[in-house]
């Protein structure tokens, strides 16, 4: 049986476009200067001098006059769609849409839903309904063990080849060595990724914020870093042993990048992800117990969020996640220990990242984009590129656009966005996803004279 593709592409039409005179900038292809960019039939068919190309009968010319910046889209690697059981929240629909606004064409989505992806059917069944509701290509990781329970391996083999990208039982670790060496040993038969997220419940138990200084002011019980390192550095020694591919979710600490950085100089096959909180918030921002805050790993000190901006420049974390988790907002009203852990963070991730690491100075914007689309690599995915014949997966920016996070609304159903209200450069004006127009900002067009 030949295994399916494993993104479901959504059900729009393929786009003819031509962007004249845009900033093209892919630090793969080794292109930053000014083109016009022509898209036909949803590929891209010419890279021209700028203000050179005519636009076509039927086809729509945005003008950047030099302004705005094409980039390849962005893939997010770990975000939470809610669909099934938990649509209040989030679902297919809202979640890519969300997607699309902040410049990603593709995510992949986690299998912590109700009930768990943990079968061929409903894979299948889920793979369906992205074919007909999402804005932009969606790849499935379902779950390691049946329920997350960590008693029992998913049919992976069945499920690789109904499109599974690989598997996690994100939300949860897988906390027995035993059962991850089994899961290790079948994918190295079947293929795919294992997504991991490490935290020991024996030390995080109870917990609703880093262990340290302020958790200690606020009198709220503390998870230690080591919850999240030691598992780290286990799974690492796990996956070299038998010679196995894992990918480490949402790092949080400078001790869980000292582990994937012995890893990685042992040759072992393991990449890891960061998120955008993480790179720009720690646990001082917890100090006014806004519940937006709270999320799972937690944010943690200074030192570490150094530490993590050095390792994604430096490669040790290979990409950009957002583990965007989205939650309703009578589950975030509630007193800060009772809250879900959880941000979204598909609509702010680049501005956010923009704003706080590139306009000072701290990674350049090639890195930026850079990270931000390698996640496909790590997945067997086809990597968004801006070259002639490549399908049109696009985003155009106008990176002196100034906005506040949350002011018009959100394109997710929830709201929980823990950059909520700060004021940020940089704007996503346009998406294109498989060749399709997956987003359309028509009142920043219109600010832009696009």
């Amino acid at each position: 049986m030949t295994p399916v593709h494993p993104l479901s592409p959504g059900p729009a039409s393929a786009a003819d476009l031509l962007l004249r005179d845009v900033r093209v900038l892919d630090p793969r292809a080794h292109i930053d200067t000014r083109h016009d960019v022509r898209v036909r039939a949803g590929r891209i068919t010419e890279l021209a001098h700028p203000a050179t190309l005519a636009a076509e009968p039927d086809s729509e010319a945005i003008d950047g006059d030099g302004r705005l910046t094409l980039v390849p889209a962005f893939l997010d690697p770990h975000v939470h769609l809610r669909t099934p059981g938990q649509e209040h929240k989030e679902d297919i629909e809202s979640g890519t849409r969300a997607a699309a606004a902040g410049g990603f064409a593709a995510v992949i989505a986690m299998p912590n839903t109700d009930p768990v992806l943990d079968s061929a059917p409903l894979l299948r069944s889920l793979r369906d309904a992205a074919a007909r509701e999402a804005h932009v290509a969606v790849g499935f990781l379902p779950a390691i063990t049946r329920g997350l329970a960590g008693e029992q391996l998913t049919e992976m083999a069945e499920l690789r080849q109904q499109g599974a990208l690989g598997f996690s039982d994100d939300g949860k670790p897988v906390q027995s060595a035993g059962m991850l060496r089994k899961a290790l040993q079948y994918q190295r038969l079947c293929g795919g990724v294992l997504a991991l997220h490490e935290e020991d419940p024996t030390l995080s138990r109870g917990g609703a914020m880093n262990e340290g200084a302020v958790s200690v002011a606020l009198g709220i019980a503390g998870i230690p870093t080591v919850a999240e390192s030691t598992m780290v550095a286990r799974d690492a020694a796990l996956a070299g042993y038998e010679d196995a591919r894992v990918h480490f979710q949402h790092l949080s600490c400078a001790a869980s990048v000292d582990a994937v950085a012995a890893a990685k100089a042992r040759s072992y096959q393991v990449s890891a992800e960061v998120t955008p909180h993480h790179l720009l918030l720690t646990e001082e921002d917890v100090r006014g117990m806004d519940t937006r805050m709270k999320m799972h790993p937690p944010l943690t000190t200074d030192t570490d969020r150094r530490a993590l901006i050095e390792a994604l420049r430096a490669g040790t974390i290979d990409c950009v996640a957002t583990d965007h988790a989205p939650h309703a907002r009578d589950e975030k009203e509630v007193p800060f220990e009772q809250a879900p852990m959880g941000t979204t963070g598909l609509e702010t991730a680049f501005s956010a990242l923009y704003t706080g690491l590139v306009l000072p100075g701290v990674i350049d914007l090639a890195l930026l984009v850079e990270r931000m689309t390698a996640g496909a690599a790590l997945f067997e995915l086809a990597t968004p590129v801006i070259e002639v014949g490549a399908p049109a997966d696009l985003a155009l920016i106008d990176l002196d656009a100034e906005w506040v996070a949350g002011e018009h609304g959100w394109q997710s159903r929830s709201a929980n966005c823990c950059f909520a209200g700060r004021a940020l450069r940089g704007r996503v004006l346009l998406t294109l996803s498989a060749g399709a127009l997956a987003y359309r900002s028509e009142r920043d067009l219109a600010l832009v004279g696009a």
